[in-house]
């Protein structure tokens, strides 16, 4: 039974996903799985259809002209602006996807990434299931990084992890989780590590990667960070449950006035973990690792879009901690943090008028998931690219 949605955002390396499949045959899990590559019209798409077909999966392709096709095929045309065209954060095309379609589980795998020798899938879904004890850490800057348990010897913070919470005093303890509990499975990655460009500049490196490499002996126990906590959650090696999608619209990025990006998973990651701990749930971080084999380009290129955004992450966590307690249900949560984001005045801030644009964003994401379940269609099981 197909019940999972592998949500691959693609303009390069999309060949990775032979090797996905490969392991997903070998642990026995491939006919759970629909690959959906999300890419643009530029891209060789034909090839891309016929990599599926030669794999004998289900999936589809999207580029450009597609998704405008099927958001006119739904009666959707007015929200077409809430997923940005070339852009990472497009991924949340696949949450609309899944929402439409009959999947209880999505994973986002991005194209630059390789699975190591162990049941990649099988992890997440473990992960997901989880039950009984389990580390929880915590800190005095209520941040969490996912890279702590080395950081003696690599020294290193993740991209989005706000430099006034560097320094933190980490406690650990156990806690019991519940099934279904888990809402989110984070896996982390060896070889590049995920650094934002100050961060990769201050490591010595003009390419974008980092100088400091990672592998599995930087990793110990899986983990989740305590409630109150935050901790940036990266998009290129995730699951999650269905129930999060109203709560986990990937942020609008790179096209905006701004010119703001690389905040998309961030952030989304941070409304996430807000509405989990409002609604007694968890985000778990650890394995299944992948291997990130980030390509080679200009440090500076990500600082500047990094930049216009960088005072925005010291304080956007602090807007959403402060609203939604009440709210039962994911939706609730997400529509109090966009409420907050658009209508507060963030003068104070460089680029604060980038939050409402924000928080406008949010809530069409949330009319954009009513307009799905009024039209009630089914997604097809094949692109329009043929």
């Amino acid at each position: 039974m197909t019940d999972t949605c592998v949500i691959v955002p693609t303009i390069r390396e999309w060949e990775c996903i032979r090797e996905y499949v490969a392991n997903a045959r070998e642990h026995g899990h491939a006919d759970r799985l629909f690959f959906l590559l999300v890419t643009e019209e530029f891209c060789d798409t034909d090839a891309m259809e016929a990599m599926l077909d030669d794999l004998d999966v289900e999936g589809a392709v999207y580029d450009g002209s597609d998704r405008e096709q099927w958001y006119d095929d739904h009666g959707m045309s007015d929200y077409g602006h809430v997923v940005p065209a070339a852009s990472h954060a497009e991924t949340s095309f696949g949450l609309l996807y899944m929402w439409e379609g009959d999947f209880e589980f999505g994973f986002f795998i991005d194209d630059d990434t390789l699975p190591h020798d162990t049941d990649f899938f099988g992890g997440h879904y473990e992960n997901l299931d989880r039950s009984g004890e389990i580390r929880e850490v915590s800190s005095d800057e209520q941040w969490v990084n996912v890279l702590y348990q080395n950081v003696d010897d690599h020294d290193l913070y993740p991209r989005g992890y706000p430099y006034a919470a560097m320094d933190e005093t980490v406690a650990e303890s156990t806690t019991e989780l519940t099934e279904g509990e888990v809402v989110a499975s984070q896996g982390l990655w060896t070889n590049v590590p995920d650094l934002d460009a100050v961060r990769i500049l201050m490591d010595g490196d003009l390419e974008g990667l980092a100088q400091t490499r990672l592998d599995a002996d930087d990793y110990g126990e899986d983990f989740v960070a305590a409630e109150d906590n935050y901790l940036t959650v990266c998009s290129m090696n995730l699951a999650f449950r269905r129930r999060v999608v109203p709560a986990f619209y990937q942020l609008p990025m790179d096209d905006n006035e701004w010119d703001v990006g690389r905040f998309d998973d961030i952030w989304s990651g941070v409304f996430l973990k807000r509405a989990a701990d409002i609604l007694g749930d968890s985000v778990l971080t650890g394995t299944p690792l992948c291997e990130h084999n980030k390509a080679p380009r200009s440090t500076f290129d990500d600082l500047n879009n990094e930049v216009p955004a960088l005072e925005l992450n010291e304080h956007v966590w602090e807007e959403v901690d402060a609203v939604g307690a009440d709210a039962e249900s994911y939706r609730e949560a997400f529509a109090a943090m966009a409420d907050r984001l658009a209508t507060t005045e963030y003068d104070q801030w460089t680029n604060g008028e980038f939050l409402n644009f924000v928080g406008e964003h949010m809530r069409d994401w949330l009319a954009t998931l009513d307009a799905l379940e009024a039209d009630g269609r089914r997604t097809p099981e094949v692109a329009a690219d043929d």
